[in-house]
């Protein structure tokens, strides 16, 4: 099964350099530091609800870092107060923004769609008995672990769920990338709980005039909805974070837990996982989503090429 399963992606990179060829490509990153190699074009899912739910959280992220920045942290009497905290909660956004762009527009590891045709079968120079699976809504050959996805049309590796909030399937190439946005995102909510309490108790202590710039009508508004914004994301993201590092760990996708999948694989221990996702050794690089990306490459190829988009 495991010479079967190589030889299987063996052919698909093959079969995918002509496509890299036509359509307009982009090299985005190339495994250094031991990290795994980056997929050679941007993806981008044509989803109307994924998209809305992208902008929306591009909108609550840069909401919250209005109201900390422009509510409670430069009205502070303290000056180190206002620069760790609008340093520390900025770069957090930051790396969350960053992250989410990443998994949104990385190749979660699809199949190369159409490639269950005869002269593709016969290059598997498959033995007697060897079994292989077609997936009759995208007309492919299925790898093992692969699962269709019907919003992007294609099978996926290793296929964990397609998240709308990333307009993407979280899959055997970005997972590393969704990971990371989970963490940062439960990270600022937790700093923007902690720094909205702060603010609470400041403001009931003097005068709710001397503790903001806008009227306290607003400030109390502005505030009562980035709690409950930041609550209702650390609760969600929290537990996320942790069901995916679960399931790294225990080298098994949400899918297969969900359909109670026997494993036919040979399962990774726990820092062999950790290891096949994030890459290498325990680094920095570890929780850096601007690791492998060139973005020297990334401008060339857009003036060159005007427009890299690869859309499905």
């Amino acid at each position: 099964m495991a010479m079967q399963s190589h030889r299987l992606r063996e052919m698909e990179q093959q079969q995918q350099r002509p496509l890299l060829q036509s359509h307009e490509s982009l090299v985005v990153g190339g495994g250094q530091g031991g990290l795994p190699s980056e997929p050679t074009q941007l993806w981008f899912i044509q989803d109307g609800c994924g998209m809305v739910c992208a902008f929306i959280t591009w909108f609550l992220v840069l909401y919250a870092d209005f109201v900390v920045t422009f509510v409670m942290l430069l009205p502070a009497k303290s000056a180190w107060y206002a620069v760790v905290n609008g340093v520390l909660f900025n770069a957090l956004a930051v790396l969350a923004l960053t992250s989410h762009l990443r998994t949104m527009l990385t190749d979660p590891g699809a199949v190369p769609k159409g490639n269950a045709t005869k002269e593709y079968m016969d290059s598997l120079q498959l033995k007697p008995g060897e079994v292989i699976y077609k997936c009759p809504k995208c007309c492919s050959i299925k790898p093992e672990r692969a699962h269709h996805c019907s919003i992007c049309k294609r099978c996926i590796r290793k296929m964990d769920h397609h998240c709308p909030w990333v307009n993407n399937c979280v899959g055997e190439n970005n997972q590393r990338f969704f990971v990371l946005f989970t963490m940062y995102i439960a990270l600022i909510s937790a700093h923007a709980l902690g720094l909205s309490g702060y603010q609470f108790v400041t403001c009931v202590r003097v005068q709710w005039n001397e503790c903001s710039d806008f009227s306290p009508p607003v400030t109390v508004m502005l505030m009562i909805f980035l709690c409950l914004e930041a609550l209702l994301f650390l609760t969600f993201t929290a537990v996320m974070f942790g069901t995916q590092i679960h399931s790294i760990c225990n080298d098994e996708t949400e899918i297969e837990r969900l359909k109670s999948e026997r494993p036919t694989w040979e399962r990774r221990l726990r820092w062999e996982g950790m290891r096949a996702v994030f890459g290498g050794k325990p680094s920095l690089l570890w929780i850096n989503p601007f690791a492998g990306l060139r973005l020297r490459h990334l401008l060339a190829t857009r003036v060159r090429k005007s427009g890299p988009e690869f859309s499905i």
